[in-house]
């Protein structure tokens, strides 16, 4: 298993063609241990999805073998002691390795399976997740899924919303030197920006987050020194607490909005949050093996970003992150864990064979 995560860490997967590389790779180490894939195209990105076992039952493994971009030199792996470096590393060739491992290990005995898996793996979830929504959207779906994204072997079974929004913001032109003559967009983007974090959505909580989180993420306004803009663009990302509703929300800021005169709200990107909950039989069921094989009690933990669990959650699904060890993704000295990358493959064999969840 390392020397297939060591071989997938070798590909150059930071571009669509890339990742298209890495998933043929996965198609052919399948392939070639007997287990039939089909693999599924979207403009321009692939996705492979593998069945073993049947009945009403269905646990869907996803990851996904696109990286952010890295050096050269991060994509040639190399181990010092238990700890594997390389771009994608942790983020999540090794989850997907150890999914293909524990696929391939569990269709030799079939006859131990007490559940249909499907294992999925996509292209494109470092930019914007298609071909996971595409595969859900196309009816790939099931009871249960697990993205086998970095958690430390640490159960992620919520994670925030997303509410990607612009605010337009207007004022009035004038000279630099005669301001009062003017009304400064940029200004009304502070006083927007300060009564905006007043809001009592951003006070919500619950047993895993203490608040929704804000970014301001952009400001475009302004072209030269002596002129007052007239004009000033804030784009946020908030993230609210699994709980709360998205429509409540962007009814607060379609109002807090009308109250600067001739502004816009642009709803850019919107995403449900993760709500799974600790007393899914799933959940239980995997808290239990995974305290078996790690000493202790399973920790269960909600997410602040968003992995592709979202696209199918939306469906009733239960959905968690939930994968080996590791640190520094996206950064220069990405690593894993090798023996939680085992630990994590014996986790998945054990979940689906000699006892049922229900």
């Amino acid at each position: 298993m390392i020397t297939l995560l060591k071989d997938l860490v070798r590909i150059k997967s930071d571009t669509i063609e890339g990742a298209n590389n890495a998933l043929l790779f996965c198609e052919n180490w399948l392939e070639e241990r007997g287990i039939t894939t089909t693999v599924l195209k979207h403009e321009e990105k692939l996705m492979l999805v593998a069945v073993i076992g049947d009945g009403d039952e269905c646990m869907i493994w996803n990851g996904h073998v696109d990286v952010v971009p890295g050096n050269p030199e991060q994509f040639e792996p190399f181990i010092e002691g238990d700890l594997l470096y390389g771009r994608g590393t942790a983020d999540m060739k090794a989850g997907v390795a150890a999914m293909m491992q524990a696929f391939y290990e569990l269709s030799k005995e079939p006859k131990n399976l007490t559940k249909k898996i499907q294992l999925h793996i996509v292209t494109d979830e470092e930019t914007d997740g298609e071909t996971s929504k595409f595969l859900v959207d196309q009816g790939y779906t099931g009871d249960f899924v697990i993205c086998g994204e970095p958690t430390h072997l640490k159960i992620g079974l919520q994670a925030k919303g997303i509410i990607q929004f612009d605010v337009i913001l207007k004022g009035k032109s004038s000279h630099g030197s005669r301001p009062w003559e003017g009304k400064n967009a940029i200004e009304q983007a502070f006083l927007f920006d300060q009564q905006l974090r007043t809001l009592s959505f951003l006070t919500a909580s619950n047993e895993f987050y203490d608040y929704p989180s804000l970014n301001l993420a952009k400001i475009q306004a302004g072209e030269r020194y002596n002129v007052v803009p007239d004009n000033c663009i804030i784009s946020y990302d908030l993230r609210f607490v699994p709980g709360q509703d998205m429509q409540s929300i962007i009814a607060d800021l379609t109002k807090l909005a009308g109250e600067f005169p001739n502004s816009e709200l642009k709803i850019q990107t919107t995403a449900p949050a993760v709500t799974t909950k600790a007393i899914n039989p799933y959940i239980q069921r995997i808290a239990y093996v995974t305290s078996q094989f790690i000493g202790k009690p399973a920790v269960l933990f909600g997410q602040h970003g968003a992995a592709d669990a979202r696209f199918y959650a939306e469906t009733g699904a239960g959905a968690i992150e939930f994968g080996p060890s590791g640190g520094d993704w996206h950064g220069e000295k990405e690593y894993v864990s090798i023996s939680s990358t085992e630990t994590f493959k014996n986790i998945l064999v054990s979940l689906v064979i000699n006892k049922s969840i229900s």
